[in-house]
């Protein structure tokens, strides 16, 4: 109750600072501000409109934030090295270690598994070229669509894959490429499950993607 009624009054006094009614983008990134405010969070900076309305092909800054946010780069050892751990829903594969990354491990060969250890440089390179191999299979995924997409959708479908691996088979890839994309907004709340369970973080995910996937329609 104190939340909400912190909001409404938050919600209040900058209506009243701008002299205007909100339009529907900045009461997303206002939403959004308060929720991380209220979880404790840092918020990343919201996408001008001069980024939202150029056409991608990578992802932008925004992009990035949004997915270290969810990612995180945890299990940091005493010693300074990055240590893999379980999936959250199965409690074993796919390990994950360091901004998300799983798969193969392109240090030490092999897969990324329990006992793995990068440094943070690791972690970071490696995000840097995952980054730009999903922003790659989004690209693919869209086709001539892309034209038609703006660096705020970009963002989102590629922290959207970057968590799910999902955009080449997605109802919501689908939607989008046909130009609905009111209807591929409203799927992202559906992919919110690992291992069968709905887990709090892919619920906050998950909107967070669709707030910046709105703020570029």
């Amino acid at each position: 109750m104190t939340a909400t009624l912190n909001r409404q009054s938050i919600f209040a006094t900058v209506r009243q600072m701008l002299g205007r009614g909100f339009r529907q983008t900045e009461v997303a990134q206002l939403d959004d501000a308060i929720d991380q405010a209220i979880e404790g969070k840092a918020v990343p900076d919201a996408p001008s409109q001069s980024e939202n309305n150029q056409v991608p092909g990578r992802i932008s800054e925004v992009g990035e934030a949004l997915i270290k946010q969810f990612e995180g780069c945890a299990r940091l050892r005493r010693d300074g090295m990055i240590q893999a751990y379980p999936d959250p829903g199965t409690g074993g594969d796919p390990w994950t270690i360091g901004w998300g990354s799983t798969g193969r491990d392109h240090f030490n060969g092999g897969k990324i598994r329990k006992g793995t250890v990068w440094t943070q440089k690791q972690c970071d390179e490696r995000a840097t070229n995952d980054y730009r191999r999903y922003a790659d299979d989004v690209v693919r995924a869209l086709g001539s669509a892309i034209a038609n997409t703006s660096q705020g959708q970009f963002d989102a479908l590629v922290s959207f894959h970057y968590n799910t691996g999902a955009i080449g088979r997605a109802t919501l890839t689908r939607k989008h490429v046909a130009g609905d994309h009111a209807g591929a907004a409203r799927e992202f709340s559906r992919w919110n499950k690992a291992g069968g369970r709905v887990m709090k973080g892919l619920v906050r995910r998950r909107a967070a993607e669709e707030r910046l996937y709105r703020s570029g329609m």
